[in-house]
């Protein structure tokens, strides 16, 4: 069975309240935290695989498709044995071989992590959000 829900605002136990537009178009419609060097997907929503396409090089591949492919995608990235390694993480597209601007789907996307400012690098902890 189907149904609507329509309301201004939402609101938790504790009277915390906020408008719907906030839960509908603030929330993130994805996220994963994996082990690039697997790559194994230590916990996620909405991510069913991520796929090592090279180093520093992945296909990320969501359950539910998005409405359209006009989202956003952040990351960061956590170097676990070598904190002073600074990462770069990136929605990919000129700066990734394997993919082209805009080759993301309404299903998939193709992400990048490098140590900066030039080494394609897989990090043990990287962490993506898919917001549209």
């Amino acid at each position: 069975m189907a149904g609507t829900i329509v309301a201004d605002t939402i609101q938790d136990g504790a009277g915390n309240s906020t408008a719907m537009d906030n839960a509908i178009y603030g929330s993130a419609k994805a996220w994963v935290l994996f082990d690039g060097t697997g790559p194994t997907i230590r916990s996620s929503y909405n991510v069913s695989s991520v796929t090592r396409q090279g180093t520093g090089q992945f296909l990320v591949t969501m359950t539910n498709a998005l409405a359209d492919k006009n989202y956003v995608v952040v990351g960061s990235l956590v170097n676990g044995t070598t904190p002073t390694v600074n990462g770069v993480a990136f929605l990919a597209g000129s700066d990734y071989s394997g993919a082209t601007a805009g080759s993301q789907t309404t299903t998939s996307f193709y992400f990048g992590t490098w140590a900066y400012p030039t080494t394609a690098t897989n990090f043990p902890y990287t962490n993506v959000a898919v917001f549209r």
